[in-house]
Formats: structure tokens, sequence, C-alpha cells
């Protein structure tokens, strides 16, 4: 059976973004710092480019929220393909949580968006018969984690810690019970702290 994890950046007053999401501003008012160490002029600290290695290695499907593929609410009104240009980064099928059926998407490098309006059961099921024996991974937003580590289908968590306060947003953890974590390994830069934990008691 395959492995899932999550790996997602975080302030460290637990939001993956900021209030006011919009197509201007998507990761939200001042969310867009909490990756800067992912854009940060080469080369990088060993320990952020073992991160965005980790971030961009191959998987076997993906589940994320629509907020995460992009700013369109209600039916699909406009022919919005997401955030990331003709050719996404994740090259594997990509299962979207919505309440608005939509035909797949294809896309160029093997990235296929498929639209699940069943719930995230439905979508984590899904993407672990399109994996096979390969890693899923839960990419986001915070409340599709959320639903994950309810689910207890999550079987490691990284985050990556930005020293930003956002104040408001996104938070990760709003309303989860304690899934049991045991702290793997930390690595650290100037920008991040990079925390690996396996999930389950």
């Amino acid at each position: 059976m395959s492995r899932t994890t999550c790996h997602v950046t975080i302030s460290l007053d637990g939001c993956l973004a900021g209030p006011r999401q919009t197509r201007e501003e998507p990761l939200g008012a001042g969310g867009e710092r909490l990756h800067e160490w992912v854009f940060a002029d080469e080369p990088l600290p060993a320990a952020d480019a073992a991160a965005r290695a980790d971030l961009l290695r191959p998987r076997g499907a993906f589940v994320m929220g629509r907020n995460m593929f992009g700013p369109v609410r209600g039916p699909w009104d406009e022919d919005w393909r997401g955030w990331w240009g003709d050719e996404p980064p994740y090259h594997a099928p990509v299962f979207v949580l919505t309440h608005h059926p939509r035909d797949p998407v294809e896309m160029a490098g093997g990235t296929t968006f498929v639209f699940v309006t069943e719930g995230f059961d439905a979508a984590f099921a899904q993407a672990r018969a399109a994996a096979g024996d390969a890693e899923v991974t839960v990419a986001g937003g915070a409340s599709t984690v959320r639903q994950a580590l309810a689910a207890g289908v999550v079987d490691e968590l990284v985050l990556d810690v930005a020293p930003v306060l956002l104040g408001a947003g996104e938070r990760l953890f709003d309303g989860v019970a304690d899934p049991g974590l045991t702290q793997l390994e930390v690595t650290s830069s100037p920008r991040v702290t990079h925390v690996r934990y396996r999930v389950g008691r």
C-alpha cells in the first residue's frame, strides 16, 4: 500500500495562507512571505535545498482543495486551469475537492486535474488507486490537510516553519485532534525551520 505524506510551509502562528485570498494574492495578505525560502537566490542553504528537493520529487498522485487550485468560487464559469501555467509541477494526477462538477483538465508534463465532488474520502481513494505503490501527497490547503489528518491517512507530515507572523488566515491545526506526532528530523537555515514528523500513535 502506498505511503501518504504532506509537506507544507506555515507561519509561526500556524497559517498556510494569510487573510483575503484573491487572484492577485493567492496566498492572502502577506502569505507570499512564507515561501521566500523556496525562491531565494542560489545556492540555497543545504537544509533548504533538501526541503525544496523533497517538495519537487515525483509522487504517484496528489489531493488538494479547490482554494489551492484557484480563486474561482461557485460553478465553473471560467476557463481556470490553475496557478501554475501550462506545465504544473505535479506531473501526476491531482484530485481536486470541489462541490461543482467539471471535466478533467489535462496539462503538459503529465499533470491531470480531476475534480471530485464526493468529498475527501472519495478523492483520497481515487488518488491511492491512481498512485498504485507510489506515494500520495496531500498538497493543501489547510482545510484539506485537516480533513486528511482527521481521516487518519497521513503517515508523514513535514512543516517548513517560516519566521513570519500573519496574525490571521488559514490556520492548519484549528479544530484538529492530536494526531500523535513523533519528531523525526529538524533542519534549519536563517529563513526557515524544517520539521519532519511521523503521524500516528
